[in-house]
């Protein structure tokens, strides 16, 4: 008997790839020509289970930007930005807002520009510098310098008891020197306060040929100076600024006190030496040498 030939498998239809086998051995090999099989959903629902706490149901991950993602800060969904303000999350991409710039000062007018500073003058008890008068009152600080020369031009025409002036490095207020006897009555009530002619001379050398050392005074007054100089630095007048290179004796210079009180602005404005010296100034310093 002849054994019947096997039924071969049905033509597959145009448009149609054949499945490939659910599982494939190791030696199983591709046909030539054959197409892969697209995923189904079952083959989804595995790949989306290999990944753990992972939901992508719905994702569109195509053409996402990620670039800047924060993830782990995510802020919960629907949350506004107001509540995402409150509680301090970022925004989208990680960006924190920007605050807003302060708002500058406003600037004052001339009156109330004068008002401000003759306040502060009034309180001040030591001179005050333009540029902390400008920081204090947050205004420009080319405008402070001919507002307090307008000030104290005002003062002066006006021929009142007190005028305002540059001293030590700033502005202060002070009593009108015709006024003096007046004021010392009422300040000393019979206190004395004046300092002696020793320290007065030392403090002169202190003056005009700072900075300087206790041996250079006392050789040039011709007397020892020690307690004359600690006298001085007792009172706020001088003081020490270093040592000297060579023998490493203190140096001695005045203070912004003694500036303050001779009503000067630096020492450059002190007065100049020459008229007060003597004809034969030159033939004593030979003399002595």
């Amino acid at each position: 008997m002849t054994a019947p030939e096997p039924a071969e498998p049905p033509a597959a239809e145009p448009g149609v790839t054949a499945a490939e086998p659910a599982a494939a051995g190791p030696d199983s090999a591709a046909r030539p020509g054959a197409e892969p099989a697209e995923p189904t959903d079952a083959d989804a629902a595995s790949h989306s289970a290999a990944l753990p706490g992972a939901d992508l149901d719905g994702a569109d991950l195509d053409g996402a930007d990620l670039d800047g993602a924060d993830l782990d800060g995510a802020e919960p969904a629907g949350a506004l930005p107001t509540e995402r303000a409150a509680a301090g999350v970022p925004g989208k991409r990680g960006r924190r807002r920007v605050a807003p710039a302060p708002e500058p000062a406003p600037v004052l007018d001339d009156a109330e520009l004068r008002g401000a500073l003759e306040a502060i003058l009034l309180v001040v008890d030591e001179p005050v510098s333009e540029l902390t008068l400008a920081q204090v009152l947050e205004q420009p600080a080319e405008r402070i310098g001919p507002a307090l020369d307008r000030i104290a031009a005002g003062y002066t025409a006006a021929g009142h008891g007190f005028e305002l002036r540059r001293a030590a490095g700033g502005w202060r207020l002070y009593t009108r020197p015709e006024y003096a006897t007046y004021v010392e009555r009422f300040v000393l009530d019979g206190q004395s306060v004046r300092l002696t002619q020793a320290a007065l001379e030392t403090l002169a050398v202190i003056a005009y040929k700072q900075p300087v050392t206790r041996s250079r005074i006392s050789a040039i007054r011709g007397v020892n100076c020690d307690g004359v100089i600690r006298t001085l630095v007792s009172r706020g007048l001088v003081e020490e600024c270093g040592t000297e290179a060579d023998s490493g004796a203190f140096l001695y210079r005045t203070t912004t006190l003694f500036l303050e009180k001779l009503g000067l602005n630096s020492v450059a404005d002190l007065p100049p030496l020459a008229p007060f010296l003597p004809d034969d100034v030159e033939e004593l310093a030979d003399a002595t040498r």
